[in-house]
Parts: structure tokens; sequence; C-alpha cells
């Protein structure tokens, strides 16, 4: 798959999820199989604004090529000066417009993501005006609608490939579904049989079976994975062999896991220092150990990550497994 000028090495993505693709995640899953990994949406107005935080963001580590940064905002000005400055100050591959995001706090509150689907001409005037300020490939992240009553996702999509957009990601629900029900891959499919441009498919794909299911059913270029990955990296890797084998490969044994673990942990901590990255692993680990088989051993050790303060403490924590 290309998008743009970009060559994607196979179709498993790494889709964006704010407070869990940072750089450290985004480099475990790169090492686990992810072909191209999405960083956390970043705000075009904390971008124009000059926000620490966001231009953080917008780092990318020499490892985790090809990678997708994700701006999100309403203004149209605001965009275009926040897309010029990803172009500029980020060596990102592909720009991408969340489009797609239901949560109340960018939603409504900013009238940001899955809101825009209710005004397709702005969302054509957008992908447009940002295609023209930048040399990086422009994709664009949607849902199939607001709700039941405005599935407009096939209109959005010639839209923004004619606004020049180089791919596109369709989440199959919409947004007044946020993550609950089933994800609606017929949508997908009618996508990809009206545009030419790369369409990444994207909702309920957990494992190798339904990645090939949903490659199947909707002949979409490549699938992207989310929460399914929290704590499981090994997902991709897993979704490979069986793509390839047509076998489901076995879980990670104890000390593999640990071992990715302490990789995860190692690469936060050198990236934000051990108090701040320790505390933002916290949440991580719990992911992590809900991979595990459950047993008193699992839940003790739930209840004690939650205080970690130290990588020490991290490593004495697994010792107790």
């Amino acid at each position: 798959m290309k998008i743009g000028n970009i060559e994607i090495p196979g179709n498993l993505v790494l889709g964006p999820m704010a407070g869990t693709t940072n750089a450290a995640f985004r480099i475990i899953c790169k090492e686990n199989g992810a072909d191209l990994v999405y960083a956390e949406m970043v705000s075009s107005e904390g971008l124009v604004h000059g926000n620490k935080k966001s231009f953080e963001m917008i780092k990318v580590e020499n490892i985790e090529h090809p990678i997708t940064l994700q701006i999100f905002g309403f203004d149209l000005d605001s965009f275009i000066k926040a897309a010029k400055l990803v172009n500029e100050e980020s060596n990102c591959d592909i720009i991408d417009i969340n489009m797609g995001c239901p949560a109340p706090k960018v939603a409504v509150k900013s009238q940001a993501g899955a809101n825009l689907l209710k005004y397709p001409d702005k969302i054509y005037e957008i992908v447009k005006a940002v295609v023209e300020v930048v040399d990086k490939p422009v994709s664009v992240k949607l849902r199939i609608g607001w709700d039941d009553n405005s599935k407009n996702v096939v209109e959005i999509a010639k839209l923004c490939e004619k606004a020049g957009a180089s791919a596109l990601t369709i989440h199959g629900r919409t947004r007044s579904q946020f993550f609950t029900g089933k994800a609606d891959w017929s949508y997908i499919k009618k996508v990809k049989e009206s545009v030419s441009i790369p369409v990444i498919g994207n909702g309920d794909v957990v494992d190798g079976p339904s990645a090939l299911k949903m490659l199947n059913e909707t002949g979409c270029d490549a699938v992207m994975i989310a929460r399914a990955a929290q704590g499981n990296p090994w997902i991709f890797k897993q979704i490979k062999d069986f793509l390839e084998t047509g076998k489901q490969s076995e879980a990670p044994t104890f000390d593999e896991w640990k071992k990715v673990v302490m990789r995860h942990t190692e690469l936060i901590v050198e990236m934000k220092g051990e108090s701040l990255g320790v505390r933002e692993m916290r949440k991580q680990i719990l992911w992590y150990l809900a991979v595990l088989p459950k047993n008193d051993k699992i839940i003790e050790m739930k209840k004690k990550c939650i205080s970690v303060e130290t990588v020490q403490e991290i490593l004495d924590l697994f010792e107790s497994y």
C-alpha cells in the first residue's frame, strides 16, 4: 500500500488513541509488527498558540517511520496554520485530519472530530486547504456518520478524495454509537468501491480471524487496530502470522511478556524521566496485566501497580508473579 509517496510495508496499522499512542508505545508496536503507526491526535489550536505539550506530541523518533501525525480542530485558519507547523517542525511521513473522534470534549465542546461529519462542505474546504499548504500526504479519519439518520460517509469520502486526500480510514460506527454496538463494515466496503485512494478499515478487529474477515468482506487496503492493542502489542505479529499461515500463534510467555513491558518502561522513562514515565506506565501495566491468565497473583499485581513510583518497584512487582 502506498499513501501518496509513502510506501507502507504491510497492511496492519496502529490507530491513534489519546493517552496511549505516545512514542514509547508506538515503538513497542513497531517492534511487534505494526506497519504504520499513528500518534495521539494533536489540537490545531494548541499548535497555533504554541502550547508546549502540543509541540512535544509532534516529535517523531527515527525508528517510527512510517508514521502518521493526526491533527484535530474546527477553525479553517487554525487547521492551515497547524498543518504548516507539523509539515515544517515534524519529520512525520503523513498528516491525518481527525473527523471521527466521538468524545464530547472534542465533538461537542470543541465542535471538532466527528462533529465535522455534519458539514460535508466544510470537510472539503479543510482537506483541500491542508493539502495545498503541505508537501506530505494528507489522510482523513472518518466515522460512517453522526447518527443512524445521517450515514453520509460515502459522500464525504468522495469529497475528501476530490480535495486531494491520499488515503482514508473508516471506522464502521456512527458518532452516536461511540464504541458500543457492532461496527458496520458494509460502509467501509461502500467507500472502498467509491474512491480510488487507499482505504483503511477500522472497528472490531481484535485478532487474526477478524482482520482476515474485514479484509475479505470490505476489500480495504489495510486494517487499523486501536483498543485491541492496549496492553497487547503482540496483536500485530499474531495477526500477521494468521494472515500468512491461517493458524493462531501462541500468546507470549510470562518471560516474553515481562521483556516487552520492561522495554516499554525503559523507553518511556528515557523520554520522560523516571517520575513521570513510571506514573504514565501504571495504566499501561494494567492493560498489559489484562492479557495474562487471571489468578490471585494478577489481582494482587493490579492492586500494587497503581502506586508504583520507580522502575525498581515495577521489577519487584513482576518478581512477585
